[in-house]
């Protein structure tokens, strides 16, 4: 288990899914386009830093301070599907135009909300790997853009957090399925519904019972609503992971209720946080470094099995059982890693180097327990 939540904890930081697109073919590239793609990248590369270490001091803190002031969004500014990302990035923690290096998303989300280090460290590098631009060493939270700098060779996506069946996946809290559009932006008809949960599971407020009910529906919702809808391995895992980092990071850090005791989310903090990306007013991280507790309860009270819609047809929810990499362990890192190969299958020069780099990086949460793979070689 520990492994399974070191390598999903971010993930759902990064809000919602963490599973697998369909890859485009090399596009008839030749070698030698191949070869001039990469040598124009060339001159643009970074060489990835290390991680930053883990933070000193890890008890609550003011972090809606005078060094961190909310400000509106400027032209040209990126959010994406990640309330807490977006939050960061509108109070500075991160660049306030919405592109990121693995660092300092690793530094915001514990400064900001005291996620726990070893999960920060794994999934801001997954996201990294297939998301983001490994020559630059940049990232956009969002949407693609060319601030990331120029795209190595496809396959590679470098889309951002938006890439659908990505890091962005169905029946999320506050986000709209992409087969219904803006997937990134704020669904004030999913929050009202998040509100109704809360009013008659909660007494007004979001706990655990209510994260157990809302995403039970969810779930059900996208069933009989989006034809496309799949809630397979690992967003399964990660559907549930999200609906219980609200509890566990976006509750005042003064509060010590414990999540399993009752800790209770209200709605004006809960708006603030995935409409606006705003800090309430005075608060405080939460008081130890965690971010998913509560995952097993809540999925063990409304059990469902993982499946997807088949044939582009509602209500037609096809259980799909999980191969041993899917769940969990050494399994799912060498999944991910063959993945990763998906994106780039022939990775040369300063790419392959800047690629060997992160996956080491990535593994470096799962040293303990499994044998670092090195598909492209060791430096």
């Amino acid at each position: 288990m520990l492994l399974t939540q070191s390598l999903l904890l971010l993930v759902v930081t990064l809000h919602r899914c963490y599973g697998f697109p369909s890859y485009h073919s090399l596009g008839g590239l030749s070698e030698r386009e191949q070869d001039a793609a990469l040598d124009k990248l060339s001159k643009v590369a970074v060489y990835p830093p290390p991680p930053p270490p883990q933070m000193e001091f890890n008890g609550t803190k003011l972090v809606h301070d005078e060094a961190h002031p909310w400000m509106p969004l400027r032209e040209g500014d990126i959010r994406g599907p990640c309330p807490g990302l977006n939050t960061l990035a509108s109070h500075g923690y991160l660049p306030r135009d919405g592109v990121v290096t693995p660092g300092q998303v690793i530094t915001a989300v514990q400064e900001g909300f005291n996620l726990e280090y070893g999960p920060a460290v794994t999934a801001t590098y997954a996201a990294m790997l297939v998301d983001g631009n490994l020559v630059t060493n940049l990232l956009s939270i969002g949407r693609k853009t060319p601030k990331t700098g120029p795209d190595p060779p496809k396959p590679a996506i470098v889309g951002g957090l938006n890439t659908h069946d990505v890091f962005e996946g169905d029946a999320s809290m506050t986000r709209a399925d992409a087969f219904f559009g803006d997937v990134p932006g704020f669904n004030q008809t999913l929050f009202d519904q998040f509100v109704d949960f809360s009013n008659r599971y909660g007494d007004g407020y979001y706990n655990l019972t209510v994260a157990a009910e809302y995403r039970y529906h969810l779930i059900q919702q996208g069933i009989a609503t989006n034809p496309n809808f799949s809630y397979i391995f690992p967003r399964y895992f990660t559907g549930y992971g999200e609906s219980v980092l609200a509890l566990n990071l976006l509750v005042d850090g003064r509060d010590n209720t414990p999540v399993l005791a009752g800790r209770k989310l209200d709605m004006a903090t809960a708006l603030s946080f995935f409409r606006d990306s705003r800090f309430p007013p005075d608060f405080h991280r939460a008081s130890a470094p965690g971010g998913g507790t509560g995952f097993q309860e809540i999925r063990a009270a409304r059990p469902v099995a993982p499946c997807r819609n088949l044939d582009g047809k509602i209500n037609n929810c096809v259980v799909h059982e999980p191969s041993p990499s899917e769940t969990g362990g050494c399994g799912l890192y060498n999944h991910f890693i063959d993945e990763v190969i998906a994106l780039y299958p022939k990775p040369k020069g300063v790419l392959r180097r800047n690629l060997i780099i992160n996956m080491h990086y990535f593994y470096t949460q799962f040293e303990k327990d499994c044998e670092e793979l090195f598909p492209y070689g060791r430096l």
